[in-house]
């Protein structure tokens, strides 16, 4: 099983980084920082090429659930694991979360509570017993312990915060005897019965990528925004973005860390409009490109062609705007796979050992149909959050 490794770094090392990388003048050498190629440390060749061609292959599963299909699956026996007679009957499954830490996550979080009510109703899950770490590596790790500790959870699922540092967490809940599902992000080991996640970073920033090569004239000029640095999902996206601009006719202005935050992404997008034209914007997390957007407007420049993401604020100024744009996804549907692995596997029943969604992104084509079918949800709302048909669904989202 491929794992990949954490999508987030440690709270101490985090502070670290954002202390280290903000930037706030935009420098001249960062059009030679970027480079014609991604940095080697975080591009992997095979990977790259393997996600790119994982966003052409039609995944296995109902059509109209997305967050049962699978990518090439390779199914493993879970007979092991099958309960019998008094232990069959609403089992307790227990769930350490990193955090519930940026409106992806929330929107995630809900659906996945959803899910759960669902399989409570229908008698295939008793008690969800959950920890919240708050993107604490030490409190994640307790967490695990005292449910391995207690001894009853019939299937441990896990959302690691890092990767190294939980691994031995991980490989503990897997010798407990219950069955581990691990999603979303990765760690440093296989015994987890699946691993479940979308197609990966790197199909991310290709497509947003390609997109920008595709609409842009050449010769035209990009600016690339990104959060942090040293967190592998991201650090992928841009590694693709690099690999696709580096065959391309584009000037890459520069990158700039953000921080993901909103006023400093419209700063460093008006200094760089005060230098002279950006014609494009890739993103590798689209929750602020309203923000670099507004940049434009205050500046009395064009909309660029962008790259944002399902966050729901922009793809509701790309329809109001007319702007020409893309929003890649990290499906958040994956939310629900977990709970209803968890159930399979407790019934003996085949799973993926890697579980790859499917993650297509939301372009101008089925633009419309998202916003309508997202009319009511509010602006930090994921369009593709695949909880349309639970019970739920529209209040719980919109009470978040």
């Amino acid at each position: 099983m491929r794992i990949p490794r954490a999508l987030l770094v440690s709270g101490a090392a985090m502070s670290l980084l954002l202390t280290a990388c903000t930037t706030d003048v935009p420098d001249d050498d960062d059009a030679a920082a970027a480079g014609p190629a991604p940095d080697q440390e975080w591009f992997d060749p095979e990977e790259f090429e393997r996600q790119l061609a994982q966003r052409e292959i039609t995944p296995e599963g109902p059509e109209d659930q997305p967050w049962l299909q699978a990518i090439e699956p390779e199914m493993v026996d879970t007979g092991e694991y099958r309960l019998e007679g008094e232990e069959a009957e609403a089992p307790t499954v227990c769930f350490s979360n990193a955090s519930v830490s940026n409106p992806w996550r929330v929107t995630g979080w809900i659906t996945m509570q959803q899910q759960v009510e669902v399989l409570q109703d229908s008698g295939e899950i008793g008690e969800f017993r959950v920890s919240d770490a708050a993107d604490d590596d030490n409190q994640q790790i307790s967490d695990i312990q005292a449910f391995v500790d207690a001894g009853d959870c019939a299937a441990i699922i896990i959302s690691p915060s890092t990767t190294a540092t939980l691994t031995p967490a991980v490989e503990a809940a897997c010798e407990s005897g219950a069955p581990v599902i691990v999603f979303d992000r990765g760690v440093d080991t296989d015994c987890a019965v699946t691993f479940i996640h979308p197609i990966g970073g790197y199909a991310f920033g290709a497509d947003a990528a390609e997109f920008l090569v595709e609409e842009l004239e050449p010769g035209s000029t990009v600016l690339a925004l990104r959060i942090l640095p040293g967190v592998d999902v991201l650090e992928h996206r841009w590694a693709a973005a690099q690999q696709v601009f580096g065959e391309s006719d584009l000037e890459i202005l520069g990158h700039e860390f953000t921080e993901g935050d909103g006023a400093q992404i419209k700063d460093l997008v008006t200094q760089y409009l005060q230098r002279g034209d950006v014609d494009g914007i890739w993103m590798d997390a689209g929750d602020g490109a309203v923000a670099a957007l507004e940049a434009f407007e205050d500046s009395g420049r064009p909309y660029p062609v962008i790259s944002g993401e399902d966050e729901l604020s922009f793809m509701r100024k790309w329809q109001e705007e007319d702007i020409t744009a893309i929003a890649p996804v990290y499906s958040n549907f994956q939310w629900r796979t977990p709970v209803l692995a968890a159930t399979r596997i407790l019934n003996g029943e085949e799973v993926p050992e890697e579980w790859v969604l499917p993650q297509e992104p939301v372009t101008a084509a089925d633009l419309d149909d998202y916003l309508e079918r997202n009319a009511d949800m509010p602006s930090l709302h994921y369009a593709k959050f695949g909880g349309e048909d639970l019970p739920g669904f529209p209040e719980a989202w919109q009470d978040r």
